[in-house]
């Protein structure tokens, strides 16, 4: 009879077990999908070390006339990302770039949610024509927008050194800055626009060089810092 009994109080304790022995398999599957998310929503823009990153900041708005004299608004580029390129033609890496942020247009142009859009802070079409030409060899494939005064440029997003470049999601929300020349025709950075393409969101923020956020580990992995 003691026997018997024994062997019943067992059997909540072995259940009971094998309850939390479950429930820690479970935890830790669903831990591993979670970061496996965040690794592929994050690889891309950790690789590409932003000189900012947040989703915390409203693209501010902007009333330009392009290299044809139509105005182009901000507005209407909503519902497609945005990679938005300032530059000017007496900047030398701008000009460096220039073919690359060619390329990326080109990379890009089948997707119809997303476009690249640069803003010259030059006098205007006229002032541009023939850097644009030798430099690209053929008309610019991207919007070439024009901003004398640097009233977006200067005065909207702050830049004061070229060439500067902002990745804008579909709702108008900035989402990185990339300070100085890149290789725009890079894979990761079409992997970001197709991700935000999609609403990908990566848990991360930069800021005056400081990274937090809960990918900071995974981009100080990647990013190789």
């Amino acid at each position: 009879m003691e026997s018997s009994s024994a062997n019943r109080s067992l059997v909540p304790l072995a259940y009971l077990a094998f309850v939390l022995a479950a429930g820690a398999v479970v935890f830790g599957f669903v831990t591993v999908v979670r970061e496996g998310e965040t690794r592929r929503r994050c690889a891309a823009e950790c690789m590409l070390r932003p000189n900012y990153a947040s989703a915390s900041r409203r693209a501010p708005g902007f009333s330009l006339a392009n290299m044809r004299g139509e105005t182009r608004t901000l507005d209407q580029y909503r519902g497609k990302v945005v990679v938005l390129n300032f530059w000017t033609k007496t900047c030398g890496p701008c000009l460096q770039e220039m073919p690359e942020i060619a390329d990326l247009t080109k990379v890009l142009r089948d997707r119809t949610d997303a476009v690249v859009v640069t803003v010259s802070t030059d006098e205007g079409p006229d002032d541009v024509r023939d850097t644009l030409k030798a430099v690209l060899r053929e008309d610019p494939p991207f919007e070439v927008l024009f901003d004398p005064d640097s009233k977006v440029v200067n005065g909207q997003y702050g830049t004061h050194l070229f060439p500067e470049t902002w990745i804008i999601d579909k709702r108008g929300v900035l989402r990185a800055r990339f300070d100085g020349a890149r290789e725009w025709s890079n894979a990761a950075v079409v992997e970001l626009v197709d991700e935000l393409r999609h609403d990908g969101y990566c848990p991360i923020e930069i800021k005056d060089g400081r990274t937090t956020g809960e990918a900071e580990k995974l981009c100080a992995e990647l990013g190789g810092s």
